[in-house]
């Protein structure tokens, strides 16, 4: 082979790769289904090192309400059981809550807080994953996808497996923004 045949094929696979690495998405959205009248929507924009999350909901009882990233981006059944266990793609798996020493698993989120006309808005940032694997995170829009389920009650940050936060009653596929 020439050496203008090796560096023609050599560009080419640095061409590709680059295009690959740029079609990485940089947002996603999401919906989110509830049991009752849960209705809202999510943003997610990646940043250098993680993702900010953005949620707007309502019809949700008041007070404080657990949220997590979840392994899988389904959320058919009324229970929302298929969306899976939190993301936590660690070996040996890490232990949930963001104020326990061993952990946080990589689904793990703050509370938001719903006022009392079942309303909430809410911003939280997660240096824990990305939207595509970037830094070696988990990626959150890989092969089966990724969900946020909002739960009943708040999380106790530290508690096993998912810091008392009871049911989930709320849960949003995540997709790559158009």
């Amino acid at each position: 082979m020439s050496l203008r045949t090796a560096l023609l094929i050599a560009s080419a696979g640095l061409l590709i790769a680059a295009r690959a690495a740029s079609a990485a998405p940089s947002s996603a959205t999401a919906t989110f289904a509830g049991a009752a009248s849960e209705t809202g929507s999510a943003t997610l924009r990646e940043g250098p090192s993680g993702v900010l999350l953005h949620v707007e909901l309502a019809g949700l009882t008041p007070g404080w309400h657990a949220m997590h990233f979840h392994e899988k981006g389904d959320c058919s059944d009324p229970k929302f059981a298929s969306a899976g266990a939190h993301i936590n793609h660690a070996a040996p798996k890490s232990p949930h809550g963001l104020l326990n020493p061993q952990g946080p698993d990589f689904g793990d989120l703050p509370n938001i807080f719903v006022g009392a006309d079942g309303k909430a808005q809410a911003e939280a940032f997660s240096a824990l994953v990305s939207l595509s694997g970037a830094g070696g995170r988990p990626a959150l829009l890989d092969a089966d996808g990724s969900a946020i389920v909002v739960h009943a009650s708040p999380d106790d940050y530290s508690s096993q497996p998912i810091g008392g936060a009871g049911a989930r009653i709320a849960c949003a596929v995540i997709k790559a923004a158009p």
